[in-house]
């Protein structure tokens, strides 16, 4: 059958087939013009395809691969830092095992009821420790009284109020680092300075008509002595403590309506007060054994009395301790109460830490059964 000639000007009709479709020749794919750079990425993707199938130049052979020595190696490394840590710890618990055993070994025979509870006698080679003792509870009680609110209070300042780019809490920080490493014989002697020739006598010219009172080492200037000392601390562990409180918390409190100061007391202080506590254990343990702040402000060589007053010096059992191994008459007779006096002075601070511990678990218990 013979198909019509075609119009002048009209395309051509697609070829039929022989069932009489009509079929469409296939048509060229396009492709859009290429430019240099997307040739170059081109050649590059088909390379690197190609060297991932390892067909690539550099082959399956080529591939880095992890190899025996290298695993070797690295478990040699991990072996040899388990050991060299496990070393280290096991080389610091025996020294504490030593000096511990070598303290109880001396010292344990020589504790007994009249040591605890007696006053030294007869140039402090006989008698016992109970002035020292009470000093040093004397001391320790006061001085965390001192400390406690004014650092917690610098700590409370400088983590909510203060602008942490303004140059007075820069400085006010800086302040704080350079407390931190002072050597503690300069707080003595700024105690010796301020407290008890500056304080002191102002007191005395002010109250007693110039009649020193005050003006002298007393049990009241060693412990605000020590609560500089161990301010630093304070402040540093209360912060850290305020700044791990969730900032949600404050938010909530502030939805319901709260001031700041009702924040900070009913919200903030409680969640923050574990670690307030630490700071105060802390505290407590470098202010129990500490002497050089002491030595100038208060603490006395021989006093077989208690002081009655804040005004009147004190024996402490760090410089008891010292004075026994370095100015006795005679250090044969001296050595058993030296290693006694060192074993109270232990036992004394693990218990103050350990009721702070207590206390601090205790917090610890109850926040997280509020909290629940």
């Amino acid at each position: 059958m013979k198909r019509p000639a075609s119009r002048v000007g009209s395309p051509p009709a697609p070829p039929t087939g022989a069932s009489g479709r009509t079929t469409h020749p296939a048509r060229p794919a396009l492709r859009a013009p290429s430019s240099p750079a997307a040739d170059h990425r081109g050649r590059f993707g088909e390379a690197e395809r190609s060297e991932r199938g390892g067909g690539g130049r550099w082959g399956a052979e080529g591939r880095s691969e992890p190899s025996q020595g290298s695993h070797h190696s690295s478990r040699l490394g991990d072996v040899a830092l388990a050991l060299g840590t496990g070393l280290a710890v096991a080389l610091v618990l025996l020294i504490v095992v030593v000096i511990l055993g070598d303290v109880v070994y001396n010292g344990a025979a020589h504790m007994t009821l009249g040591f605890l509870t007696q006053a030294p006698r007869d140039g402090m080679t006989a008698g016992g420790i109970f002035p020292a003792i009470f000093g040093t509870v004397a001391l320790v009680v006061l001085m965390t009284l001192a400390v406690l609110p004014a650092g917690v209070a610098t700590a409370i300042y400088l983590s909510e109020y203060a602008n942490p780019g303004s140059r007075f809490t820069r400085l006010v920080r800086v302040a704080v680092n350079n407390l931190a490493g002072v050597p503690s014989i300069v707080f003595g002697l700024f105690g010796l300075g301020f407290f008890v020739q500056f304080v002191g006598a102002g007191i005395d010219r002010a109250l007693y008509g110039g009649q020193r009172v005050f003006g002298q080492p007393a049990l009241v200037w060693a412990a605000l002595t020590m609560s500089v000392l161990t301010l630093p601390v304070v402040i540093v562990a209360t912060e850290e403590a305020l700044s791990a409180v969730p900032r949600e918390l404050r938010l909530a409190s502030a939805a319901l309506g709260a001031s700041r100061l009702q924040t900070i007391v009913r919200v903030v202080l409680p969640q923050a007060l574990p670690g307030i506590l630490t700071g105060a254990i802390l505290a407590i343990s470098r202010g129990a054994g500490e002497v050089a702040p002491i030595l100038f402000t208060g603490v006395a060589y021989y006093l077989p009395k208690l002081p009655r007053s804040l005004h009147d010096q004190f024996m402490q059992l760090g410089y008891h301790v010292y004075v026994l191994s370095t100015q006795s008459p005679d250090v044969d007779a001296t050595r058993p109460i030296l290693y006694a006096t060192v074993l109270v002075l232990l036992l004394l601070t693990f218990a103050l830490n350990a009721t702070a511990v207590v206390v601090r678990s205790r917090m610890r218990r109850r926040l997280a059964g509020a909290n629940s």
